[in-house]
């Protein structure tokens, strides 16, 4: 299939091709038929199978039609757990929407920033993309209205049911119009998410694309059995050993992402911290370095990860082990992209072992532990 059979706006296909975008991916051609089609849609996608196109590249094609702007009355709201993917969000909009024949107005908001430029900025937006607590700063200001919204879309949805937001999203969820398009898409399929299913959608489309098996093997995986007090000294022994130019290290809380930073560098290896306690400009400026490969270490919660995209990420390393299967397969899945082979590395220590155990029962997959105690 190809996009322009998805009934597409025709520069919006032009659009696709430029960016080289030569075939819709499975989610793709699953949710743009159906957003074009004013369907809800609960989609369950992997970061990295093109989740974010699959509704921005429908949603544009639909406001090509749509003359009913009001100022300050959006039309599209996307809904974001992190700063990090908001702005990354925005961006795919800006790309799609730039040769369309009417102009679409996006904008980002979130926290962490001077909350003035943004209610300006909202001068004329159709697609806002927000964080839950901006989102209702600005709506006590008055700087914008949800009556008008036609579309909600809710990106990281398992995320947005964490106890953080849910006192939030019920706030937001409580201004919309009772009638309007509810799209959800998530990398896991959780207990909160049926809850969330069961409030916000009406009749869905679901679409539940799985993780290729190729996907997974792609990725070399190992990992060392070892005490929590050689996890550091053999963090920097991996990293020497591997010439890593470019790693994602996880790590659980935001305490021992800034305690690893810290002694990285102290051993003279470049790294930087990523968390929600960093200010907006330290995890931009963090995030570009990254990229563009003039940082050599990340180390991040799993939740600021979210907006990390990198095609070609040789390296990933868990730290410690994340709480869920799924999550631990979303890790992983930073590297091993677009075709490329990936390097994933666990450090696990004796009480982690049986949780790890039940990783690799879930993954269905089995990984080589070395025990470098012995």
């Amino acid at each position: 299939m190809s996009f322009e059979s998805l009934a597409l706006a025709p520069s919006l296909v032009n659009t696709a091709a430029h960016q080289q975008f030569n075939e819709p991916t499975a989610i793709q051609n699953a949710a743009i038929p159906a957003i074009l089609a004013n369907k809800d849609v609960l989609g369950i996608a992997k970061t990295g199978t093109g989740k974010t196109a699959a509704y921005v590249l429908p949603i544009l094609s639909g406001l090509q039609n749509d003359n009913s702007v009001k100022n300050r009355h959006v039309t599209t709201l996307v809904l974001v757990p992190t700063r990090e993917l908001a702005v990354q969000v925005k961006d795919v909009f800006e790309v799609f929407s730039k040769d369309l024949p009417q102009r679409i107005k996006t904008l980002a908001v979130y926290g962490g920033v001077s909350i003035n430029p943004q209610m300006i900025g909202l001068q004329g937006v159709q697609v806002l993309v927000a964080t839950p607590g901006r989102l209702l700063e600005l709506l006590e200001s008055n700087a914008v209205y949800l009556s008008s919204v036609k579309t909600l879309v809710m990106d990281e949805a398992d995320k947005l049911l964490n106890q953080e937001f849910k006192a939030e999203i019920d706030k937001i969820l409580a201004l919309l119009p009772k009638k309007r398009q509810n799209i959800l898409f998530s990398a896991t399929l959780s207990p909160n998410l049926d809850q969330l299913q069961s409030m916000v959608l009406n009749e869905p489309t679901i679409i539940k694309i799985e993780q290729a098996e190729e996907f997974i093997d792609s990725i070399e995986q190992i990992a060392y059995l070892l005490s929590p007090e050689k996890k550091g000294p053999y963090l920097r022994h991996l990293i020497e050993k591997h010439a890593m130019k470019q790693v994602l290290v996880f790590a659980s809380s935001t305490h021992q992402v800034d305690s690893i930073v810290h002694k990285l560098r102290k051993n003279k290896i470049d790294a930087r911290a990523m968390h929600g306690q960093k200010s907006q400009g330290s995890r931009t400026e963090s995030l570009l370095l990254f990229k563009t490969g003039k940082l050599k270490v990340l180390v991040s919660t799993d939740l600021m990860a979210r907006g990390i995209d990198i095609i070609e990420l040789p390296f990933v390393i868990n730290y410690e082990l994340p709480r869920s299967p799924k999550d631990y397969v979303h890790r992983i899945g930073r590297t091993g992209r677009a075709e490329a082979n990936g390097l994933a590395i666990s450090l696990v220590t004796l009480n982690e072992l049986h949780h790890f155990g039940v990783i690799q029962k879930k993954m269905g997959k089995t990984v080589e532990l070395i025990d470098i105690e012995r």
